[in-house]
């Protein structure tokens, strides 16, 4: 028998919890029981368009042993360091057995009890397929085919109400984590819940401008800082970076109130796995795509600003998106667009049967064109006047003409030249890609 995981999911509810904050549960749980942290704990986000996702649509995970060769300090709860190895000797049966009986008894107390929280809890032996993952990320999943593929491959599965949360449990264990990014969260102070968060602006940015690792902290169009939630959850502040070093180095320079505990996840926030190349007609409710084929008509803009249009892909298929106006920069770029230009685009799919847009990349313009003007002439240097409609020009000095047809038809300058175009900060999804997205 080797080191065991553990996967949870589903232990908030709009009313407070967190499922994150569960997780450092078990950690200070495993503090006590003597079994060590191996790895990273992760912090999984799952599909972002099921209408059944928790509030922040994330389950957590973690790998458990007898540590073994380096430590490192990944986080503090109770006062007390948490360290992770990079090895580990197995548990015995009867300490495995033990082990998941406290870390199931631990996730049911710090779960809400709030009508529509099921929390569950997953362990194995195994990481699990990475399918699982990838399917929980990407697809609409069974709950009931992911506990039958628990069962057959071994694992333990505890939970409380409805399976579903199965699905996300098993996710986090399965995740490749290879494509990774990392978030460091801060906790607040039970006797401060509920209370309006302290935590200072000025000290954010000037980290984020110190560590250029981090990214999504602040957004300058709108002036809102992005670390602190704005629900009645546990979390004072969390720091993401493409790094871990990052977020650990500016969590001593962020001032704040209190902070009771924190850690170190691995994540994978601004990957993009949401997302995968899709034709239009492959695209059903609840799926992320990128598309990729060119703008079909004038973009209507409609109240409150939102913007559509109408792309038609490499299969000839026509797809209807829309920017929303939230999002900021990406209605200013669908108003410019032109029918022939060609894009990629992704987002999710409603009910509406349109594309809600995540993002643009121009690939091509069609050409633009501007009003003619009066030819140069070649001696004097100076444009010619018009002798009026339909009779030509002639130049002022020399007193040469030209026809009407010696007209210039020049070409404007695109508003958004070629490049990829994200929201604002603030209207970015979690899984947003921090660049283009293929």
């Amino acid at each position: 028998m080797g080191p065991i995981w553990i996967g949870i999911d589903d232990t908030d509810s709009p009313r407070g919890g967190c499922t994150t904050w569960t997780l450092t549960e078990l950690l200070d749980e495993a503090r006590v029981c003597g079994v060590d942290l191996i790895g990273e704990p992760r912090l999984v986000r799952l599909n972002p368009n099921v209408p059944w996702k928790t509030r922040g649509n994330a389950a957590l995970a973690a790998r458990f042993g007898v540590g073994r060769g380096r430590r490192r300090r990944v986080g503090e709860v109770g006062d007390l360091p948490v360290w992770s190895f990079d090895r580990a000797a197995p548990l015995a049966p009867r300490e495995r057995s033990r082990w998941i009986d406290r870390a199931w008894a631990r996730v049911l107390r710090s779960s809400r009890e709030d009508p529509g929280t099921d929390p569950v809890l997953v362990a194995s032996e195994r990481s699990l397929g990475a399918d699982l993952y990838w399917n929980a990320v990407r697809e609409v999943v069974d709950p009931e085919v992911v506990l039958a593929r628990l069962e057959r491959d071994g694992a333990t599965v505890r939970m409380r109400g409805d399976p579903r949360a199965a699905v996300g449990a098993a996710a986090a264990i399965g995740w490749p984590g290879i494509r990774r990014t990392w978030e460091l969260i801060t906790y607040r102070t039970p006797g401060r819940l509920g209370s309006q968060r302290e935590v200072d602006a000025r000290s954010v940015r000037a980290a984020e401008a110190r560590h250029p690792d981090l990214f999504l902290c602040d957004d300058p169009r709108t002036r809102r800082l992005l670390v602190a939630p704005h629900t009645p959850c546990p979390i004072l502040f969390g720091l993401r970076g493409t790094r871990p070093e990052a977020p650990l180095a500016a969590r001593r320079e962020v001032r704040s109130e209190p902070v009771d505990r924190w850690v170190l996840f691995r994540t994978n926030q601004g990957t993009g796995d949401h997302l995968t190349p899709r034709r239009a007609t492959e695209l059903s409710d609840y799926l992320s795509a990128v598309v990729t084929g060119s703008v079909a008509g004038p973009p209507e803009v409609a109240r409150g600003g939102h913007v559509r249009f109408e792309i038609i892909d490499r299969a000839q298929a026509p797809l209807t998106c829309v920017a929303f106006e939230p999002t900021k920069t990406l209605p200013a770029v669908a108003r410019s667009l032109r029918p022939g230009d060609e894009l990629r685009v992704w987002g999710s799919h409603g009910r509406e049967r349109t594309l809600r847009l995540e993002g643009i990349e121009i690939l091509r313009l069609a050409p633009r064109t501007g009003a003619r003007r009066p030819p140069r002439c070649p001696t004097c240097g100076i444009s010619a006047s018009s002798l009026g409609r339909a009779r030509g020009y002639r130049c002022s000095r020399c007193r040469r003409s030209w026809p009407p047809e010696a007209a210039v038809l020049p070409s404007a300058s695109p508003e958004f030249p070629r490049g990829v175009y994200h929201p604002t900060p603030s209207a970015r999804r979690h899984l947003a890609p921090l660049g283009p997205r293929r």
